[in-house]
């Protein structure tokens, strides 16, 4: 990483001469290429995941033109200061448990063997090694100096992480920008969904509910014309404006569950996925670990997403047995739907994916889908939330934030 960096540094120091000129823009690409690496491992080894700045500028135009954008990218200054640093600061954390454990070998796998061939002044750290008394606690000491890299190791790991991140991460007016970007996209896929919404509840209300209300009220007008000259036909009447009445009832009901259902208002989302479950007719296992309520908007993005990976595995995976599990970690929800079909989904494969990526991205939330052929097939949807301070029951949390507003995402 030195070398990349040297690499820049050499160009720079050429520009003005005009060498650096055509050679800063490949030296740029070659340290970028060798930070994003190293953000990829930093990921992969330690599950932190570090922003990638914007690209670099394209390399078209004349070369002094392509070499004063590249001057002017906040995220090429960065990622030169990190590969100067990097060999110190990173070098140092892992080298302090990585030596603890060579020395400890040395001292438990190779001094008894050597010791009688090192003369009178061998010392194995604070140990002088001239009889086997002292051979052998230096082989213990080993032993200690080895369990202890073992143990710092993942620690150095942790600290390593954290200063890539500071390092390599994004600029804050980077992030700033994909922040309002994000959150442009997800308003505007909000307020598209909510026109939908409102189409299709005055769709249904149309076609449903209102056309019975008239259907009741007409046959009311004609039970009340027969009252004096055909009694039993208006008692005819009316018993069918009561059967009307009661099936308009059952549409607004079916609507209002639609929109947001009375079960997740009254009981949570806990008592509201078993409810879908019981509906489905898969074997459906849910196992809800939630410690408190939710708030509102978490709980219907979450309710609804469950109920169509539901109806997905129903209809397209082919298995017989699903398991949902609900439970808030590390500022949190995270739903797993997991069904044991015959695999092969992608997120882009149906309507039905990208409308629950579509309906979790208002609240910040995120889905992971791993469906390998064969099955089985696992979702996993998160959604940053608090969890509120009152329990499904009314009653308090065991262990409660100090913060008892929610703070998740975008409402």
């Amino acid at each position: 990483m030195s070398a990349a960096g040297a690499l820049v540094v050499g160009a720079l120091m050429l520009l003005p001469v005009g060498v650096g000129r055509p050679l800063l823009p490949g030296a740029a690409q070659a340290l970028r290429r060798l930070s994003d690496r190293y953000r990829s491992w930093t990921e992969l080894w330690t599950a932190t995941t570090i922003s990638p700045p914007e690209p670099l500028p394209p390399a078209d135009g004349p070369r002094s033109r392509r070499a004063v954008r590249i001057l002017g990218d906040d995220g090429f200054w960065r990622d030169l200061r990190w590969s100067w640093l990097e060999p110190w600061t990173g070098g140092l954390l892992v080298a302090v448990p990585l030596t603890l454990a060579v020395f400890g070998l040395f001292g438990a796998a190779v001094q008894p063997f050597v010791w009688p061939w090192l003369g009178p002044s061998n010392w194995y750290a604070f140990v002088l090694v001239d009889s086997t008394g002292s051979m052998l606690a230096a082989a213990v000491l080993g032993l200690l100096f080895v369990a202890a890299g073992l143990r710092l190791a993942p620690t150095a790991l942790e600290l390593h992480a954290r200063w890539s991140r500071r390092a390599l991460a994004a600029p804050y007016t980077t992030e700033l920008e994909r922040r309002i970007e994000h959150l442009t996209d997800t308003r505007a896929e909000a307020l598209d969904a909510r026109a939908d919404e409102l189409r299709r509840i005055e769709r249904d209300l149309h076609d449903g509910a209102q056309a019975r209300l008239v259907a009741v009220g007409m046959a009311l007008d004609e039970a009340t014309r027969l009252l004096d000259t055909d009694p039993g036909g208006a008692r005819a009447l009316l018993r069918e404006v009561r059967a009307g009445s009661a099936r308009a009832l059952q549409d607004l009901r079916d609507l209002v569950h639609g929109i947001h259902p009375p079960i997740l208002t009254d009981r949570g989302l806990g008592d509201a996925v078993r409810s879908l479950a019981l509906d489905s007719f898969l074997d459906v296992h849910v196992t809800a670990g939630l410690p408190g309520r939710l708030p509102a908007p978490v709980e219907t993005a979450a309710y609804f997403a469950v109920a169509e990976l539901l109806a997905n595995a129903a209809k397209h995976s082919g298995g017989r047995e699903v398991t949902v599990r609900l439970d808030h970690a590390d500022g949190a929800l995270r739903a797993v739907v997991t069904d044991d079909g015959h695999g092969g989904a992608r997120p882009d494969g149906g309507t039905g994916l990208r409308g629950v990526v579509r309906r979790l991205s208002t609240v910040d939330g995120t889905l992971a889908l791993h469906s390998p052929p064969g099955g089985p097939t696992t979702v996993t949807l998160e959604i940053p939330c608090e969890i509120l301070c009152e329990s499904p029951g009314g009653t308090p949390c065991a262990s409660s934030s100090p913060r008892t507003s929610s703070s998740c995402g975008t409402d």
